[in-house]
């Protein structure tokens, strides 16, 4: 190597003027699908955990009356019941939400369909 290589080697050069390195562009982070996928089976199972430690602690019967009907369950069992049974009321109010909104669009797309004379 000569002095003139040396000097280009520290301000950062090749130490070659005649030949260009090609950059290599950085890897992408974006996360995948599997990633993703990966990250919700860890948190379910985790929840699943849970659940079950949620169970185990809370095993005292108790006596449940629904609209004439009596019965006993395992506290925990119950509990778990209720939640899903709140759960449910919710996704059938968040999907009648849903419908509703996409018949709205669908009734002002074709309102502004009719109007433009079929763009």
């Amino acid at each position: 190597m000569s002095a003139q290589d040396d000097a280009a080697m520290a301000r950062g050069g090749s130490g070659r003027a005649d030949h260009t390195q090609p950059r290599v562009a950085p890897a992408s982070s974006r996360p995948t699908r599997t990633a993703a996928i990966w990250v919700a089976v860890a948190v379910g199972l985790v929840v699943l955990v849970l659940l079950i430690v949620f169970f185990v602690q809370n095993q005292d019967m108790v006596t449940v009356r629904f609209f004439g009907l009596e019965g006993a369950l395992a506290l925990g069992t119950t509990l778990f019941i209720a939640a899903v049974g709140g759960g449910v009321l919710v996704a059938l109010a968040g999907g009648a939400r849903i419908l509703q909104l996409r018949v709205s669009n669908h009734r002002r797309q074709k309102m502004i369909g009719g109007q433009g004379g079929g763009l």
